[in-house]
C-alpha cells in the first residue's frame, strides 16, 4: 500500500485518515467518511483501484469535474475514463469496450447513468472491485443539496452484494450522515468523521459597503492569484465580471443561464490558468478541481453554512495558505427570505429559515469564525485562537454601548416597530429625508440624537443588538425591527449592554502563518509556473494536474536537479517522473548555474523502492511501447492501440532511446528536421526544448524536440 502510494502519487506518506479507509477498503468493508474538501478523498478510492482486482466505479453528480479527475488519475499512470452526455457514441463505445476487456481500472458515471436498467445490466457482467460515492449528501433530504436522481443508489448493495461500497462527503451534519448510510444500505460500516479544520484557510468577514471597491481593494492586494468570487444573481455576476474586466482584471462571468460552450469554456480557461478569477453563481464550484484557488470571495450571503464551508473549500485544495473573504449587509437577508417565503413545504421553509439564521449569526457575532464553523458541524475546538481569522488575528476591544443602544430602540419603539434598519437608522441621525417628513419622524424625541456620529456606527449599534437578541427582525421581504424583552430591559435600565469594536487586521491576511510552510525561492517557482503552463497546454490537462503549487514550491525549497533527488519530491510518482521529470530537472539546473550563490538545504533522507527511477528501461509498460514500434506501429497507432495519450508513448520512446535501445530516430522525425533540431540544441546551447520551438516559430514540435534531445545526448554520452 505505501508502496504504491509512493510509486503511483509520489507521496511519502498518507494524510490523516487515508491509510485506515483504504484498509477497510482493501477488507472489502463497506466505508462512510466526512472529509472536508482538499483532505484527500479521491486518493481513497484511486488508491485501491490500483491494487484491487477489476473496475472501480465512482459515481459523481459533477459531469463538468470528471474529465479533469479523469486527467488527473491518467497522469498518475491510473487506466480511467468516464461516461457522461458529453461523449460521442464512438468514444462511448471504445469505454464500453475498454469496460468489457477489463482493461480500466477507474471509471466515472452519473447517477443517470446508475439508474439506467441496460447499464447495470453489464456492469453485472465484468468484474468490479469498488463502488465510490462522490458528494454522498446529494441523497438526503436533510443535505443542502439533495438530487433526487441520487435515489436510484439506494439499492446499490442489493444489486451487488458482493462489492464493497464507499460513501464520501465534506459536508453532513451527524443527522444527515444518519440519512445516508440508511437510505444507502450501507452494511455494517466503518465510519470516519474527519476534522473539518481547515488549518491553511483564512477566514474573514467585512461590512459591505461599496462592495465593488471593496472586492477592486482585495484583488489589488492579491494580484494574480487565482479565485473565485460567488454571487446570488446571474445579472450580478455579469455586472461585477465586467466592472472588473474594465479595471483590468482578468475575469471571467459563470453562470446556469450561459449556454453550455460558453460555460465550458469560461471553466476551462479558469482552470488552466488562462483566467485568474472566475465570478459565479454557486453553479460553479462543485465542478472544479483546481488545487491552487487561492482565495474565495463570497460577496453576497450565502443561504447556509454547509455551503459556505463547501465554497470556502474551494481554495486552498493544495495545502497552501487562502484566503476566504465573506462580505456581510443586512440587505441580503430579506432577498433570501423572500426565496424562502416562496417554499410550498412549512417543513421545508422552517429548516432553511433555521440555516439562514445560523449564517446570520455566524457572519455578526464577533467570536473566531473557525470554533464557530467547527461547532456547527459538531467539532469541538478548544484553541483560545486560532491565528487565522479575523477576529483572532484583529484588535477586539470591549466598549459599554449601552446609551447608544437605548437611543436606537426608543426610535424603534417611537415610531411603533414598524420599520427597518434603514430608516431607524435615518432618524437618529437627523437626516432630512421626504419620508421622514411625510410621516412625521422628525417630531419624535430621539430624531437627531445620534447626528454627532457617523451613521455607519449606528449600523454597528444595530448589529450588535441583533447579534445579541436585543432586538429582532420581521417580516418577509421588507422585515422590520422588534424589541425583545432583553432589548425593553436595557431600553429602560434594568440591564447593560456591551459590544465587541474590532479593528481590521492591519497586515494582509495573506501573510499569516500556518505550521509547516516554508519559505521558498519565488524566482524560481515563477520560472517552474510557466514551465507547467507549456507543457499543460501541451498535454490538453490544466496546470495543476501536471504538479500542484504544493509540489513546485518543495521543488523550489530543496532544488533536485536530478532525476534521484526529483524522485524524493512530494506529488512525483513514477509515471509523472517519467513524462515530466527531465524538463523540470533541467530548468532547475539551469536556474542554480545562473545563481550560483544558492544554499541548497539538507533534508532528511528518502529511502526510494529499487527500480522506479526511469534510468534503466522498466519491464512492463515501456516494453510492450517498444515492442509495438518494432513491429512498425506508429507513435499514433501505438498510441491508439495502448489507450495511452501520444505524449506518453512519446515520452516511453524518449526514454528508450536514452538507454540506448534499438530506436530509429527517422521513423519518428523527419532527417531534414532532426537536422535542424539538432543544429538549434547546439547553437542555443541549451538543452531546454522551450527556447527550441520557439526559435523554430512553430516548425519544430515540443514531442520532436525531446526525441531528437535524447539521440543527441545518447550519441555524446554514449556510456
Amino acid at each position: 500500500m505505501h508502496n504504491t502510494l509512493k510509486k503511483v502519487f509520489g507521496f511519502q506518506s498518507f494524510r490523516p485518515n487515508q491509510e485506515t479507509i483504504i484498509r477497510n477498503i482493501l477488507d472489502k468493508k463497506d466505508v462512510f467518511a466526512v472529509m472536508p474538501t482538499g483532505g484527500g478523498k479521491s486518493l481513497c478510492y484511486q488508491l485501491p483501484a490500483k491494487m484491487m482486482t477489476g473496475t472501480t466505479v465512482v459515481i459523481s453528480p459533477l459531469i463538468s469535474l470528471m474529465k479533469d479527475q479523469v486527467d488527473a488519475a491518467i497522469e498518475n499512470g491510473i487506466s480511467a475514463a468516464f461516461i457522461n452526455s458529453s461523449l460521442s457514441t464512438q468514444e462511448m463505445s471504445d469505454i464500453y469496450h475498454r469496460l468489457k476487456n477489463h482493461t480500466l481500472e477507474l471509471l466515472y458515471i452519473a447517477p443517470e447513468r446508475f439508474a439506467m436498467q441496460g447499464f447495470i445490466e453489464t456492469l453485472k457482467t465484468i468484474p468490479l472491485s469498488l463502488f465510490a460515492i462522490d458528494e454522498a449528501h446529494c441523497i438526503s433530504e436533510w443535505g443542502h443539496d439533495f438530487r433526487p436522481d441520487y435515489l436510484s443508489l439506494s439499492g446499490l448493495t442489493q444489486t451487488f452484494p458482493h462489492i464493497p461500497v464507499t460513501a464520501f462527503t465534506a459536508t453532513a451534519t451527524p443527522r444527515v450522515q444518519e440519512d445516508i448510510i440508511n437510505k444507502i444500505g450501507l452494511r455494517s460500516p466503518y465510519v470516519i468523521r474527519a476534522s473539518f479544520n481547515r488549518q491553511n484557510l483564512f477566514y474573514q468577514v467585512k461590512s459591505k459597503i461599496e462592495l465593488e471597491s471593496q472586492i477592486l481593494e482585495f484583488l489589488k492586494e492579491h494580484k494574480d492569484e487565482p479565485g473565485i468570487i460567488y454571487r446570488t444573481t446571474r445579472d450580478s455576476v455579469f455586472r461585477l465580471a465586467e466592472f472588473l474586466v474594465d479595471q483590468g482584471i482578468s475575469a471571467l462571468p459563470y453562470h446556469a443561464g450561459l449556454a453550455t460552450e460558453e460555460r465550458k469554456r469560461n471553466q476551462e480557461a479558469f482552470s488552466r490558468d488562462k483566467v485568474t478569477v472566475i465570478v459565479a453563481t454557486i453553479a460553479f464550484g462543485m465542478g472544479i478541481d483546481k488545487s491552487n484557488v487561492r482565495f474565495v470571495i463570497h460577496a453576497d450571503l450565502p443561504k447556509n453554512i454547509e455551503g459556505y464551508y463547501q465554497e470556502t473549500g474551494r481554495s486552498g485544495r493544495d495545502g497552501e495558505p487562502a484566503n476566504c473573504l465573506l462580505f456581510f449587509g443586512r440587505q441580503d437577508i430579506p432577498k433570501i427570505r423572500y426565496f424562502i417565503d416562496q417554499m410550498p413545504s412549512e417543513n421545508e421553509r422552517s429548516i432553511s429559515m433555521e440555516k439562514l439564521n445560523q449564517t446570520v449569526k455566524y457572519a455578526s457575532h464577533n467570536v473566531c469564525r473557525r470554533r464557530q464553523l467547527l461547532e456547527y458541524f459538531g467539532e469541538n475546538y478548544t484553541n483560545e485562537n486560532c491565528g487565522a481569522c479575523d477576529i483572532c488575528m484583529g484588535n477586539v476591544e470591549k466598549i459599554d454601548i449601552t446609551t447608544d443602544a437605548q437611543i436606537v430602540m426608543s426610535a424603534i419603539s417611537r415610531t411603533g416597530q414598524h420599520f427597518g434598519i434603514r430608516h431607524i437608522i435615518d432618524i437618529v441621525a437627523g437626516a432630512d429625508t421626504k419620508r421622514i417628513r411625510e410621516l412625521q419622524h422628525n417630531e419624535i424625541k430621539t430624531y437627531g440624537a445620534g447626528r454627532h456620529k457617523e451613521k455607519k456606527h449606528w449600523q454597528f449599534i444595530i448589529n450588535e443588538l441583533l447579534a445579541q437578541d436585543a432586538i429582532v427582525q420581521d417580516g418577509g421581504q421588507y422585515p422590520v425591527l422588534i424589541l425583545t424583552k432583553k432589548g425593553t430591559d436595557i431600553l429602560y435600565g434594568k440591564e447593560k449592554i456591551e459590544g465587541l469594536k474590532r479593528e481590521e487586521i492591519k497586515k494582509k491576511p495573506k501573510a499569516f502563518k500556518v505550521s509547516g510552510f516554508e519559505p521558498y525561492d519565488e524566482v524560481l517557482f515563477d520560472r517552474l509556473r510557466v514551465l507547467r503552463k507549456r507543457l499543460a497546454d501541451e498535454h490538453r490537462v490544466p496546470p495543476y494536474i501536471i504538479f500542484s503549487d504544493m509540489t513546485l514550491h518543495e521543488m523550489c525549497i530543496y532544488y533536485p536537479a536530478t532525476l534521484t533527488d526529483m524522485k524524493t519530491i512530494s506529488g512525483v510518482g513514477d509515471t509523472k517522473l517519467e513524462r515530466y521529470g527531465t524538463d523540470f530537472t533541467e530548468e532547475i539546473k539551469a536556474h542554480l548555474d545562473e545563481n550560483p550563490g544558492i544554499s541548497i538545504p539538507d533534508r532528511k533522507p528518502v529511502t526510494i523502492p529499487a527500480g522506479t527511477l526511469p534510468k534503466k528501461v522498466k519491464v512492463g509498460t515501456i516494453e510492450k511501447t517498444y515492442d509495438l514500434f518494432k513491429e512498425g506501429l506508429s507513435i499514433e497507432e501505438i498510441s491508439k492501440e495502448r489507450n495511452l495519450a501520444v505524449s506518453t508513448i512519446t515520452g516511453h520512446l524518449e526514454n528508450l532511446i536514452r538507454n540506448g535501445r534499438d530506436i530509429e530516430i527517422d521513423r519518428l522525425v523527419e532527417p531534414a528536421n532532426r537536422n535542424t533540431i539538432e543544429k538549434l540544441f547546439l547553437t542555443l546551447k541549451t538543452w531546454n526544448t522551450g527556447p527550441v520551438v520557439e526559435h523554430s516559430k512553430g516548425a519544430v514540435s515540443y514531442d520532436e524536440a525531446k526525441l531528437v534531445r535524447a539521440y543527441v545526448q545518447r550519441e555524446t554520452n554514449p556510456a
